[in-house]
């Protein structure tokens, strides 16, 4: 009786592990151009880039397939960044041939911020959407160009899959939600310090200031000067002081528009290990503009 109560022990054990084995990544969330090259016949690895389609077809990653930034983030109403409709999302994703089980490695340009955000925008969008193993492509099609890898100019066309994965929705969050986490949530502005400080803002943001009661997260603080990701260690010395330690504190990031925030939030929750990190969509644009939305100048 005592070894079946032993085996028990141990299979309920188990069970309780296999949720976490199953969350576990196969890739890392910001991957090298040479890990890349080297998997480049795998039949798990969908190359997405980004770019613009001219862009595409002067020269890409081979094997690569062309959905552009714009499938991916759309405007709705007067806000820019959103994600698309859900049916419309799984649309996207089944007509680049990507399942859940696939490693999609997200590339594009990487010279100026908005550039590097694009991909992280479009690799959060495939992490609410389900799929697990999503990366994006350390120092993009810049870094893969000059380091005088492969290039091809043959369009790939994907062969559609209907998309069935399950959506991730507590990775979003609204401006709802936000009022009611401000005493409980860490809210925090991925802007640079003069945009949080009030100093500076963009045309299309309809005042200066912050939400009230965030802490500034600069995205800066992700790259090296060439615009490749720091190592996790030098990334985890620039976020603790600012977000804390606790992995299972919620931290909801916002920005200007809910796109350069993803590059932390991806940093956080997909290299760090911070558990319970949310975007909030409508970010400045959105909060500045209600009157009652409580804010900081």
């Amino acid at each position: 009786m005592r070894g079946l109560k032993f085996v028990v022990a141990v299979w309920m054990i188990m069970m309780l592990l296999l949720p976490a084995a199953a969350a576990a990544r196969d890739i890392a969330p910001f991957e090298s151009t040479g890990w890349l090259e080297k998997s480049l016949k795998s039949p798990k690895v969908v190359i997405v880039d980004v770019r613009k389609p001219e862009e595409y077809a002067a020269g890409h990653i081979p094997g690569a397939v062309n959905v552009f930034y714009g499938s991916w983030a759309i405007k709705r109403g007067d806000l820019l960044n959103e994600l698309p409709a859900d049916d419309d999302l799984r649309d996207v994703i089944s007509a680049a041939g990507i399942q859940p089980q696939s490693w999609v490695i997200v590339a594009g340009k990487n010279q100026t911020m908005p550039e590097r955000t694009d991909v992280t925008r479009v690799a959060f969008t495939l992490r609410y959407a389900g799929l697990q193993n999503v990366a994006v492509l350390d120092g993009g099609y810049d870094k893969w160009v000059a380091e005088k890898k492969a290039v091809s100019t043959v369009a790939v066309k994907p062969k559609a899959k209907p998309y069935k994965g399950k959506f991730n929705k507590q990775f979003i969050v609204n401006k709802d939600y936000v009022m009611g986490a401000l005493d409980k949530a860490l809210i925090a502005d991925v802007r640079a310090p003069e945009f949080y400080k009030g100093e500076k803002k963009l045309d299309f943001v309809p005042k200066m200031g912050r939400i009230k009661g965030a802490v500034n997260l600069p995205p800066g603080l992700l790259y090296n000067p060439d615009g490749t990701y720091k190592n996790k260690a030098d990334i985890e010395a620039a976020a603790k002081p600012i977000v804390g330690a606790d992995l299972s504190r919620e931290i909801v990031v916002y920005c200007d528009t809910g796109k350069v925030c993803t590059n932390w939030w991806f940093a956080l929750h997909e290299l760090l290990g911070y558990k319970n990190v949310k975007v909030y969509d409508g970010s400045s644009m959105e909060w500045m503009k209600d009157t009652v939305a409580p804010s900081a100048p």
